[in-house]
């Protein structure tokens, strides 16, 4: 199996994408599928499968993961020239003041901007202390006017983004950037494809690549590529949080270093029982490292995908990331590569058998 390609990483992740603009992220999968046959629809999710002679119609695997990273939108633009906005997605608010982020004007620009932060200064005892609120925090873009603003091509509804450039310590195997939730996953989705492009026709199910849009403001997008690919079973790739920081070693689930976590619930999911002990038999029996989670919180495209069409048993890896929903993420270049390796021996190991008991668990 080939090796995760670090320009593959830089580019997905430097791609400016917050939800309901993916645009530039449908551009990077494009470049990087040649050879695959590639679709798109109006909502910016893609669709990617492997070209083949097999005439025989396969039970279908969707591979999903979601393109949006979490962002910001221009709500209004003030006498002053600062910019109200609002999220999307969940960004923690404690961490946004005085961060940079670009905002792609409708021309195709970018235009920096600072998240205004008060200076302790001009903060009174009981200000330094009050909880943060998005609509007291602005956009900065520099100038003193709402003319200027205008005169910067910027208008209300333009999107936003962090800036933060993608790097990678080769020593280390320690991958910096932005948006690890979820181009992380998109990686993961593309090259699995790749591992699997020479052998697709001796598989016994077909792989479809499915880029889900906007899933942070309610996973939308895979409500759609869930109906329209149809699938019989789903592998969900995610930037997961990392957590061996917050509760030690002995009580983490998702550390990074310590292979792809499997998801065995959240709050919008709870996995499919045969399909996880699968993934354990293939973990333990091919020297795969994993972890297993159980999430209090959080939802991934499983939710929507695992109750579509007559229900779809799915199965989630995650890649463990620091500080997802923030500017800046850490992760490991093993613990992607141990993911994608989980999901090619997943679909290589699939037969008629299998994907019945998957379907139909044994009562």
């Amino acid at each position: 199996m080939s090796m995760i390609d670090i320009e593959l990483l830089r580019e997905l992740t430097n791609a400016f994408g917050p939800s309901g603009f993916e645009e530039e992220v449908v551009r990077v999968i494009r470049k990087y599928c040649g050879g695959m046959d590639v679709s798109w629809d109006g909502m910016n999710n893609v669709y990617v499968k492997h070209k083949s002679d097999v005439e025989f119609k396969r039970p279908v695997v969707m591979l999903d993961a979601h393109t949006d990273e979490c962002g910001f939108m221009v709500q209004g633009i003030m006498d002053n020239g600062l910019l109200n906005m609002i999220m999307l997605g969940g960004m923690d608010l404690s961490s946004l003041p005085a961060h940079t982020l670009l905002i792609r004007t409708r021309n195709g620009n970018k235009v920096r901007g600072i998240i205004t932060s008060r200076p302790v200064h001009f903060m009174t005892e009981k200000e330094k202390s009050s909880p943060l609120d998005i609509q007291e925090m602005y956009i900065d873009v520099g100038v003193s006017s709402r003319k200027e603003v205008e005169e910067l091509g910027i208008h209300i509804g333009d999107p936003a983004a962090p800036e933060v450039s993608f790097d990678y310590d080769e020593k280390r195997g320690l991958c910096f950037g932005k948006a690890f939730d979820n181009r992380m996953g998109c990686a993961c989705v593309i090259q699995t494809l790749k591992a699997l492009q020479e052998s697709a026709g001796d598989l016994a199910v077909e792989v479809v690549g499915a880029f889900a849009a906007q899933e942070e403001v309610g996973t939308r997008g895979a409500q759609v590529t869930a109906a329209r690919v149809q699938p019989d079973l789903a592998i969900v790739f995610e930037g997961s949080p990392a957590d061996d920081f917050y509760y030690g070693r002995e009580k983490s689930q998702g550390a990074m270093g310590k292979g792809t976590q499997i998801r065995c619930m959240d709050r919008s999911y709870i996995t499919n029982p045969a399909f996880l002990e699968y993934a354990h038999e293939l973990g333990d029996g091919k020297k795969i490292p994993y972890q297993d989670t159980v999430r209090r919180g959080g939802s991934t495209n499983a939710g929507k995908i695992s109750l579509s069409g007559k229900a779809v048993p799915t199965l989630v890896l995650g890649i463990p990331c620091r500080y997802v929903h923030s500017h800046y993420n850490f992760c490991l270049k093993d613990d992607i590569e141990q993911t994608v390796r989980m999901a090619v021996e997943v679909l290589r190991g699939l037969d008629e058998e299998r994907i019945l008991h998957l379907r139909r668990q044994d009562i």
